[in-house]
């Protein structure tokens, strides 16, 4: 990316490493679609004609716990694959070797990450620094890539959202969602599409012919409470604390796709067949139960370094502070508005 967006990964209270419930939801209620999908769509038998070393990367690992269960999961499910594909039971003691390369930006806390990591896991961990929009990886080494809550982060603010003559010009939002005019939507649509054909492009190069690449993302429903947080900004700006024009120049860096957008782009790369693709709701305790202050504490562990880069820390915190406040305002905007569909859930193979 171009750009850095750093989440408050630290131990703090307000930590993601602490407050990522929402994410880990996110995770558990694709598991079953990760696991049938590898048992369904996956031939190991091809991918492995010439290793018996399974490489698996996690694009936008951040600092655990989530990554962990993920790639242990991804890890029992391929182990699985490989000894009853074609229902036949193989001798235990070939089973291949896992190499785990957990990527996030250069700014994530690496560190953290590998002193988190399961003493009992069955695989060998690597770190693998960079964007993801880029290349990470050499030519057709790695055989399954996982993606969860991470490829809605654009790589940088779509340029004419800070432009005043520009009809994108998103005065007074921190985001599309609630934008009167579409030039706003479209703006981030155009930034999306253009940070997925570097994507793909550069997976294309990297994932072996055959190679599966799974994406777990949130639907648009998780964007619209983040609006919360922007309506406390403009607070400050009525009552004198914050200076309008730092909140009309500060847009969330995120664009949550749709199943069609997904289709769209993965089509025009051309380079992976869409084996599943749909929409899923999974039962939330945060939403279900109409946690709003436990909720808002997740989502400001997210954006909270974001706020900080731009304002400062001191308006971060008071911004976040009367975001978590107003609870009892968004419980009843949930209990209303709160949309079934929570996430996106695809799995490409390597033509």
């Amino acid at each position: 990316m171009t750009t850095s967006f750093p989440m408050n990964a630290g131990d703090g209270l307000y930590s993601y490493s602490k407050n990522s419930h929402l994410q880990k939801e996110i995770i558990d209620g694709a598991k079953e679609m990760v696991r049938d999908a590898i048992i369904r769509k996956l031939d190991i038998k091809t991918i492995l004609s010439s290793s018996n070393t399974l490489r698996i990367t996690e694009l936008g690992c951040s600092v655990g716990p989530n990554t962990f269960s993920s790639m242990q999961h991804i890890v029992e499910a391929l182990k699985d694959k490989y000894l009853y594909q074609d229902q036949v039971i193989k001798s235990t003691n070939n089973i291949p070797e896992f190499q785990i390369f957990f990527n996030d930006h250069v700014t994530n806390d690496f560190n953290a990450l590998f002193r988190s990591l399961p003493i009992d896991r069955s695989y060998y961990a690597f770190g693998a620094p960079g964007s993801f929009h880029d290349r990470l990886f050499p030519s057709r080494s790695i055989h399954f890539a996982h993606s969860a809550s991470a490829i809605h982060w654009l790589s940088k603010i779509p340029k004419d959202l800070l432009d005043k003559k520009s009809p994108a010009w998103n005065k007074g939002l921190i985001h599309y969602v609630g934008a009167s005019n579409i030039e706003v939507v479209n703006a981030y649509v155009a930034q999306f599409e253009k940070d997925m054909e570097m994507f793909f492009k550069a997976r294309a190069e990297e994932i072996v012919p055959g190679g599966m690449m799974v994406f777990i993302s949130p639907f648009s429903c998780y964007i619209r409470l983040m609006g919360f947080f922007g309506s406390s900004l403009m607070d400050l700006v009525n009552e004198g604390k914050l200076d309008e024009s730092l909140v009309d120049s500060f847009n969330l860096p995120m664009y949550f796709p749709s199943p069609q957008d997904m289709t769209k782009v993965v089509e025009k790369n051309g380079c992976f067949s869409i084996e599943m693709m749909e929409l899923r709701y999974t039962k939330s305790k945060l939403v279900d139960e109409v946690d709003a202050k436990t909720l808002m504490i997740n989502l400001r562990a997210s954006l909270e370094g974001l706020l900080i880069n731009h304002f400062g820390s001191k308006i971060a915190e008071e911004a976040c502070a009367r975001t978590i406040l107003k609870s009892e305002e968004i419980s009843a905007w949930m209990k209303v508005n709160y949309e079934k569909p929570s996430i996106i859930f695809a799995a490409l193979k390597r033509k």
